[in-house]
């Protein structure tokens, strides 16, 4: 008898390499046109998928859970952080979630370094000079475009997990000290190796650091952890990169501290309600106070196949009766 392949949904388009492997191994349902479904498709998903396999854009709410069918079983996000998923409904209901920890560790690592490096160095603004209509470069000036220096400053990593550690080691080969502030304070040798200060108090780091870099998940802890409160403990000469969630920051509160030139920049991939941008950052953006990126984070070729091989793997390990690797647990939230 010839074992039924598990109906498996996925919400959007993947790498052509990832989507093959699925067809092979899976009943796979793809998303080739790549539309974003709304609240009605994913209903249907839920209703007759054994494996949903939505991504961070996808809401899967208590309204979508409600209405899962009997096969559905596992939900293997593709994605690493799993605020898109209302965990706690899907556990009661017995349905397992899976996300794709790890393998975006070192890209989004470097998108965070890259923001660090273009927002103080004001690169954005110089790329724009280079290829505006209305105004030719002149050519060198000893005064003109001047930015600030990164080497000797104090960065301030908000998350100490593995993207934030990874940030820490190209900021350190960058001649920044090493400031963190993290749920649990790492082992001493991790630590000594990243030359790193642990900081207690959230507010005491914050008013001290000439970059702050926000690394942590969203979650209900993390929601707005920099508020309108905190972030006026910055200094006026400091910088705010976020490259984690957008949820994180009270981005109206931001947005007023860098129109009043009480914060000196930010560089934002990731904003508060996704993909709408206020358009106040995008008015910033072109005086030069910020630099936006469009959640490019992980966005590498290698990156996207790691994270659908990990998916791959969930699904392929759940169904053959046994744990997966990388499970959601309410613990881990």
């Amino acid at each position: 008898m010839v074992r039924r392949k598990p109906l498996v949904v996925v919400t959007r388009k993947l790498p052509d390499s990832v989507e093959t492997r699925m067809r092979e191994l899976f009943d796979a349902r793809l998303n080739i046109d790549d539309v974003p479904m709304d609240q009605a498709a994913l209903v249907e998903a839920v209703k007759m998928a054994d494996v949903l396999v939505p991504t961070v854009t996808d809401r899967i709410d208590t309204a979508v859970l409600s209405q899962a069918g009997e096969n559905l079983r596992l939900i293997a996000s593709f994605s690493n952080g799993v605020d898109h998923i209302d965990v706690a409904s899907a556990l009661n209901r017995g349905i397992t979630v899976t996300n794709t920890p790890g393998v975006l560790t070192e890209d989004t690592a470097d998108m965070t370094m890259a923001l660090i490096l273009s927002v103080p160095r004001r690169l954005a603004e110089g790329a724009q000079v280079m290829i505006a209509d209305k105004e030719e470069w002149a050519g060198w000036s000893p005064i003109w475009m001047l930015g600030r220096r990164i080497w000797g400053k104090r960065l301030g990593i908000i998350g100490m997990g593995r993207i934030g550690q990874a940030v820490a080691r190209r900021a350190k080969a960058f001649g920044l000290q090493i400031h963190y502030h993290n749920r649990r304070r790492l082992n001493s040798g991790i630590e000594e190796m990243l030359d790193a200060t642990y900081w207690d108090s959230l507010d005491q780091m914050l008013a001290r650091m000439d970059i702050v870099s926000v690394n942590c998940p969203h979650t209900p802890a993390t929601y707005h952890l920099l508020s309108a409160r905190r972030l006026k403990l910055l200094k006026p000469d400091a910088y705010v990169v976020n490259t984690a969630r957008g949820e994180v920051i009270d981005e109206n509160a931001l947005t007023r501290l860098l129109e009043a030139g009480e914060i000196a920049g930010a560089g934002l991939d990731v904003f508060e309600h996704e993909p709408a941008v206020n358009p106040k950052l995008i008015r910033l953006a072109r005086q030069g106070k910020v630099v936006l990126l469009p959640h490019l984070g992980s966005a590498t070729l290698e990156g996207r196949v790691d994270m659908g091989e990990k998916v791959i793997v969930n699904i392929k390990t759940f169904m053959d009766g046994h744990r997966p690797p990388d499970r959601v647990l309410p613990a881990m939230l």
